[in-house]
């Protein structure tokens, strides 16, 4: 870690730290089954608009870019999926799905510290079983925005605008591991990002 002063006109997206990249690949690894069984559960409309509304906290442009599009492919309007992005699906969210997706809002604004009392009424409205897959989805999108952000990290350093109490050496071997997927999809969503809400993020 540095010691970089905090700025404002730093690059300001959570990203991965060493620690935080191999426990969330553990958990991953471990619970590889559940997310599964979650993802068939859930369904795939459910599933996009939790991951759009974790996507849309955590500023994640290649996630949002894909859930928008699979959202719209799936028959979800443009003003909805906007709506989505800017924390707004109160009105066409079903009662089934707005407690996860407030849920999910919470758990990344809270950059994964959930209040237990949130998460006790997430496991009353859906039981155990249910509000366990909910979880493992946020976990699983939360996964995917650090790294996007943390691949978009390093070029932000060269560009002058560095991360917050980040390792230059840990941005460049992130990137150089993950370049090869990363940069297609970087070139795919260029200009395609849906506009997202601009919470403030740690």
């Amino acid at each position: 870690m540095t010691g970089d002063t905090f700025r404002a006109d730093n690059y300001d997206k959570r990203i991965f730290t060493p620690s935080i990249l191999f426990g969330d690949l553990g958990f991953l690894l471990a619970n590889g089954v559940g997310i599964a069984g979650a993802a068939r559960r859930v369904g795939r409309d459910f599933m996009g608009k939790i991951m759009m509304v974790v996507s849309a906290i955590n500023g994640c442009s290649y996630c949002s870019w894909f859930h928008a599009s699979q959202a719209m492919s799936g028959g979800m309007s443009a003003d909805e999926v906007r709506d989505m992005f800017n924390l707004q699906f109160e009105t066409f969210a079903t009662e089934h799905e707005l407690p996860a997706l407030l849920y999910a809002q919470h758990f990344a604004e809270t950059d994964r510290n959930p209040d237990p009392e949130m998460t006790a009424r997430l496991v009353d409205f859906y039981g155990e079983r249910a509000a366990l897959d909910v979880v493992l989805i946020i976990r699983m999108i939360y996964f995917g925005n650090l790294l996007g952000n943390t691949f978009d990290a390093f070029p932000s350093r060269l560009a002058g605008r560095p991360a917050n109490n980040s390792s230059a050496l840990f941005e460049f071997m992130f990137y150089l591991a993950v370049v090869w997927f990363m940069q297609p999809a970087k070139w795919m969503s260029r200009g395609k990002v849906p506009t997202m809400s601009k919470r403030a993020r740690a």
